[in-house]
């Protein structure tokens, strides 16, 4: 396998060296992924990503969307040619700084090859024109994702590769960026989507509602959500816009713990720091058009009316996971262990049960009502999932979770509270790994010993040992 990678590697870059017209080649062609141990080919090598500017039309009836991309990057290396991921729908132009490029597709990889070759440090613009019917994504654990028509539209999910169904970029969440969105649908419909609703317009028989976002965002919680909305605006305690966006079915099931988003805002900041965007809200859909939530950067999607407790998860992303984005794939439980913490500590607070109860009942294996959920949680350390398949897996969220708590346990309520909005303070707007996080923790209690909540609650295969 990896000799074939290499002769198809060397094949491509010949044939695009030809394309040229001959001469010599200072550059070279960018790197088709960015070898994240899941999922290899997503992400591009050769240079980062630092605004996309999206223009979307989108017809329900056809389920036929038509695309233009201005992607603003600065190149990493010399580049005769570079990536950018987009599964499905059909390329109609390429240009790069406004001048015709050329390219070819290969299974999820656009290859462009610019009419001039890109300096290393050089700022450029690749705009892309496409259209088609997106594909949805079935994911190795077989959920859906990308994009899915809904009963009245169509809502684009990305975790974790999905949103390369609907525009092309650097698909991984190390490659983050700053949006602009501007799509249009029938009259009638409403698009809704991250950041701030800066305009809408309804002509022609269309509506088209412009999106910005302001702060770095990942691909995989980009969003837009085409159907019915009931919108609703409000404000934090300190002045944080809410904006809802909820399916008239499910308006009624929803009022009560949309209405509490200003109360766990402001109980999040109090224990995780200051909110790090520039809204806040959510988006409610039917509860058959999509399978799960997902922390949507500024309004996580939720299909059918949350209970405070998701809510809770959700919002609790935007700090840990949204704003503090996985290195890799492999770094999962940073976002997924965090905000099921936040869930415990939610329920402490509320009168529920502690988060020693809830460690209690993991651990004794009476959590769940059902014998095989309980064993669930001990079939691999958080750290290291098996494959692309697992993780989103329970060890993930509930050991994972199991291994901040026993930080707690070492620290103290107080240095732990300390950790929390120090990590999230620490690596806002950024990205971290595994390794990030437990140096920060050994430097931030220098006097504590963590050799055994890393090796046994980590990394460790099973269940380790009540200690």
């Amino acid at each position: 396998m990896r000799t074939t990678r290499l002769l198809v590697a060397a094949a491509t870059a010949t044939a695009l060296a030809a394309c040229s017209g001959g001469g010599s080649v200072d550059g070279a062609p960018g790197g088709s992924g960015v070898r994240d141990p899941y999922f290899p080919k997503a992400g591009n090598g050769g240079y980062d990503i630092g605004h996309y500017d999206l223009t979307l039309t989108y017809d329900p009836d056809d389920e036929h969307l038509t695309g233009t991309a201005a992607i603003t990057a600065r190149a990493t290396q010399n580049l005769s040619a570079f990536n950018l991921d987009l599964k499905g729908l059909d390329v109609e132009e390429v240009t790069v700084e406004g001048r015709d490029a050329r390219f070819n597709r290969a299974g999820q990889e656009l290859t462009v090859r610019p009419a001039d070759e890109l300096e290393d440090g050089e700022t450029f613009r690749v705009t892309v024109r496409y259209s088609g019917e997106p594909v949805t994504i079935k994911d190795p654990d077989d959920s859906k994702e990308g994009w899915l028509p809904t009963a009245d539209g169509a809502v684009g999910l990305g975790q974790p590769t999905g949103s390369m169904a609907w525009f092309p970029g650097s698909h991984h969440p190390f490659d983050k960026a700053t949006y602009d969105l501007r799509v249009t649908v029938p009259k009638g419909l409403g698009a809704v989507s991250n950041g701030e609703l800066t305009g809408e317009v309804t002509r022609g028989g269309r509506t088209t509602s412009t999106w910005h976002v302001a702060e770095p965002m990942a691909s995989h919680v980009v969003t837009v959500a085409v159907g019915e909305w009931q919108t609703d605006r409000s404000t934090t305690d300190d002045g944080v816009p809410v904006y809802t966006a909820v399916d008239p079915r499910q308006a009624g099931a929803s009022r009560e713990a949309l209405g509490r988003i200003p109360e766990i805002m402001g109980w999040a900041r109090d224990n995780f720091g200051p909110y790090p965007f520039s809204s806040t809200g959510a988006i409610v859909d039917r509860v058959e058009d999509a399978g799960y939530a997902l922390e949507t950067q500024n309004r996580p999607y939720f299909p059918g009316a949350p209970d405070t407790v998701l809510l809770v998860h959700e919002l609790a992303h935007q700090w840990y996971g949204n704003s503090v984005s996985p290195k890799t794939w492999r770094d999962m439980w940073l976002n997924e262990g965090f905000a099921t913490y936040a869930e415990w500590l939610w329920e402490e607070d509320e009168g529920g049960d502690t988060a020693q109860e809830t460690f209690d009942a993991l651990y004794d294996g009476t959590y769940y009502g059902d014998e095989d959920a309980n064993d669930s949680i001990w079939a691999f350390p958080p750290a290291e999932p098996p494959d692309a398949e697992h993780i989103s897996a329970s060890p993930v969220y509930q050991r994972g979770a199991m291994v901040l708590h026993k930080i707690r346990q070492t620290v103290g309520d107080d240095a732990f509270l300390d950790l929390l909005r120090g990590w999230a303070a620490a690596h806002r707007h950024g990205n971290a790994d595994t390794g990030d996080f437990t140096a920060y923790v050994e430097k931030s209690a220098p006097d504590e010993d963590f050799s055994g909540v890393w090796e046994d609650w980590l990394y460790g295969d099973g269940r380790p040992d009540r200690s």
